[in-house]
């Protein structure tokens, strides 16, 4: 039986890291870490894979001996839009990346002896593949899995904008920006939903055609937690270019983006 703990880190501040995720980390032997510099490699030159490179400076501020880090190549996703544009295709997509990446995993837990940690960006619950990847290692290799949540994005985004996410008894909604239209388009065309949180942002586009949210409010955040954090807030279509210009200085401030967002329609943002 290989003892794993899921550790939730925060968006990126080693002060937002819990006293129970830093007691985690200090009982974990070594952690596990996909590792994307070979597709960085390709696309952009050679360089080392960033969010490694900022879990490795997280561990050598909260542990006090060396952590044994523990690379894995991370698994190509095909991420072309002409391979991807269905929903099933999507889902087909993503379903070969999370087996390929359960390959990977099982090889190097059974490589090496004592406790695996592995640390999740954010909070483990919004929208990250590791639970569900250890899962399918499961099947293969008796596994006891413990999770420790973390501080997520959407905490960070109302925390920086100081804001409360949704209006008084009102709902909120979380999703991505594929999913965008269906949520907020109205019936029967879509949910109806005026008050959005966005994650897993390739693009932020919301004035074409037929998504006009032209009029809605938006408080957007980028890089939260890090010194390339990045915030705007405004009406959509007065601030739809600050927000590309705040992530574009993101990306080449530390090499990623990582963006989040709540749009609120103009009636429940009066």
């Amino acid at each position: 039986m290989k003892r794993v703990r899921v550790i939730g880190v925060g968006p990126g501040d080693p002060d937002q890291v819990t006293l129970e995720a830093v007691r985690a980390m200090r009982e974990s032997a070594y952690f596990v870490v996909s590792d994307k510099s070979a597709a960085l490699t390709s696309e952009r030159g050679g360089m080392p894979d960033p969010l490694v490179v900022a879990r490795e400076r997280l561990l050598d501020r909260h542990l006090d001996a060396a952590p044994v880090v523990v690379r894995i190549e991370d698994p190509s996703r095909e991420r072309r839009p002409e391979r991807t544009g269905t929903q099933e295709e999507y889902d087909a997509a993503v379903e070969a990346w999370h087996d390929a990446r359960a390959r990977a995993y099982e090889d190097a837990l059974r490589g090496h002896d004592g406790d695996a940690g592995f640390l999740v960006w954010g909070d483990p619950a919004f929208y990250d593949s590791t639970i569900r990847v250890l899962e399918r290692v499961g099947r293969r290799l008796p596994l006891e899995v413990s999770v420790v949540p973390g501080i997520s994005s959407v905490q960070l985004l109302a925390a920086r904008h100081r804001l409360v996410l949704h209006e008084v008894g009102q709902a909120l909604h979380v999703t991505t920006r594929r999913r965008l239209a269906e949520a907020v388009l109205p019936p029967p065309h879509g949910q109806g939903q005026d008050n959005v949180v966005v994650m897993l942002n390739r693009v932020v586009d919301l004035t074409g055609p037929g998504l006009d949210l032209g009029d809605w409010s938006i408080w957007w955040g980028g890089n939260l937690g890090t010194p390339s954090e990045e915030l705007v807030a405004g009406r959509v279509r007065d601030v739809v270019a600050e927000v590309e210009a705040a992530r574009a200085r993101c990306k080449e401030a530390a090499g990623w983006v990582m963006d989040i967002y709540l749009l609120r329609a103009p009636e429940s943002a009066a």
